[in-house]
């Protein structure tokens, strides 16, 4: 399947091959090879049975991401991501009854640094000097009981492959596949990460996760989405950067990363999903051995703050060397709303493909971009997002004549009904994309548990499709109309000095 939709063919073409493919991954079979159990300690597992091959493939779905941090701890849910990799009391370490005191005492001096450091008045320089260099020998002595990336090769010398993990705006992910007869191994190893954490390195791995965010600031893209998102959310955690501000990554410690996994790192906030060569009745009792270790502990307080209604359109234009680029968001409901897949459909007319208006129109008719789309939730899903529109600039032409082409489809899509023929093309590119999503093993471990932590049920990951083929003309314009106003809308923009130099260049010459 993988391979056959990494092929470009007619739609209709490829609806007759996958005929069979959709009959075989419908709900009801999915059920009849699916196992799910809730552990007594609140970890939900679910185990898919695919004995196409001797391999499973696993994803450990964290309800936690960005969205749970504050100001002073901003980019601790991707740090902790980096410190789930830096072994156990047992796995990373060459004498962890030596490392233990030696990493408290990396700790200790680094509080007292940052004491001193954060003084805004009696600051003692040759101090704060003293203390720096203390704290720094202190990490080099703890240093000496490290085994690096132990943990990564054991699950290499064990045939584990695509070891792997990622932290967003509302979640985080941990996976990697494994020879079926390594499930042992893969509990022991997943579930210790957890339990026993120590986190060794933990200056020097900030440093690093510091040089991602100069990176991210480095690029012009990185910049415009930085100051959208900011523009776009003014009190929800969407609008902060999930790599976190840079004077936060210089002052959270390893003590607010301890207490961050303490409160979110719980049991009733994860889900584990198994798929492939597995039988659920072998699986559970190995997981549930070594999961269940893991100490029960409060499912974290919902989040309270909600983005207010915005009132009137915000503008950010950033002047850079880089390529013209427009982007603009909408305001709208989260992933749970009831009219999530009417969104969806109206994302799928507007952005999917070559056969999309927003393509047709700024691409391959008025050849004034390079591209162009548009995508529905934005930087998340889970609370309330944006829907999004972008483009980016061919040469010589600028945001403003791509700003006004999506401009005109927008306001065809809220004036006219759209065609039978695009309403239909939605409803089977629905079906397709949800077996092209079911294709490996890995994507159907993703999809499946982030379902059941969104929804609390993996099912409505089929049951959306469902959702999509009720969705009506009405509905598409309906929303269209709710939702693209300009008092609702964000505005970036990257305006090209190069551009501008040139056009003034050109005025002088005449």
């Amino acid at each position: 399947m993988k391979k056959l939709f990494r092929i470009v063919v007619p739609v209709a073409l490829a609806m007759a091959s996958l005929a069979v493919s959709v009959r075989a991954q419908d709900l009801a079979s999915f059920e009849k090879r699916t196992t799910m159990k809730v552990l007594p300690n609140g970890l939900t597992v679910i185990v898919v049975e695919r004995p196409e091959a001797p391999v499973f493939s696993f994803f450990t779905h964290v309800d936690v991401g960005a969205d749970r941090e504050y100001p002073g701890i901003t980019g601790l849910a991707h740090m902790f991501e980096h410190m789930a990799f830096k072994g156990t009391d047992t796995i990373g370490t060459g004498d962890y009854a030596k490392e233990k005191p030696a990493l408290g005492e990396v700790e200790r001096k680094y509080q007292a640094y940052l004491r001193e450091r954060e003084k805004s008045v009696g600051r003692d320089e040759k101090k704060l000097a003293e203390l720096e260099e203390a704290w720094q020998q202190a990490m080099k002595e703890a240093q000496k009981y490290v085994k690096e990336n132990e943990f990564g090769k054991i699950v290499e010398e064990n045939g584990g492959v695509g070891l792997n993990a990622f932290t967003s705006n509302e979640e985080t992910g941990y996976h990697y596949s494994f020879p079926s007869n390594r499930i042992e191994v893969w509990a022991y190893l997943e579930s210790d990460r957890f339990l026993h954490p120590v986190f060794r390195e933990f200056y020097k791995e900030r440093d690093v996760v510091h040089e991602e965010r100069r990176l991210s600031e480095s690029s012009p893209f990185g910049r415009l989405f930085e100051q959208f998102s900011g523009a776009a959310f003014i009190a929800h955690p969407y609008g902060r950067p999930v790599v976190g501000w840079p004077s936060d990554l210089e002052s959270f410690s390893e003590t607010d990363a301890e207490n961050f996994y303490k409160k979110y790192y719980v049991p009733a906030s994860m889900v584990v999903t198994l798929v492939g060569d597995v039988k659920a009745s072998e699986v559970l009792p190995i997981v549930e051995k070594y999961f269940g270790r893991l100490p029960a502990g409060p499912k974290p307080e919902p989040l309270r703050t909600i983005e207010p209604p915005q009132n009137a359109e915000r503008i950010v234009i950033l002047h850079e060397t880089s390529q013209p680029v427009f982007i603009e968001g909408y305001h709208k409901p989260g992933a749970r709303d009831k009219d999530d897949a009417d969104y969806d459909a109206l994302q799928d007319l507007m952005s999917n493909g070559r056969t999309s208006r927003l393509y047709r129109s700024l691409v391959r008719d008025k050849k004034i971009a390079a591209f162009s789309g548009g995508f529905n939730g934005f930087p998340g899903s889970k609370y309330p997002n944006l829907f999004v529109f972008f483009a980016v600039s061919t040469p010589g032409h600028t945001p403003d004549e791509t700003r006004d082409a999506i401009h005109a489809e927008i306001e065809r899509v809220r004036k006219e009904d759209i065609t039978d023929e695009e309403l239909q093309m939605i409803k089977t590119r629905a079906k397709a994309d949800l077996i092209r999503k079911l294709g490996d093993n890995q994507g159907l471990a993703f999809q499946l548990g982030s379902a059941q932590s969104l929804y609390g049920d993996w099912r409505e990951l089929f049951r959306h499709v469902d959702d999509i083929a009720k969705v009506s003309k009405a509905d598409i314009r309906r929303v269209a109309n709710a939702t693209f106003v300009e008092s609702n809308r964000t505005v970036g923009m990257i305006e090209s000095t190069q551009l501008a130099q040139a056009s003034a260049a050109g005025k002088e010459t005449k």
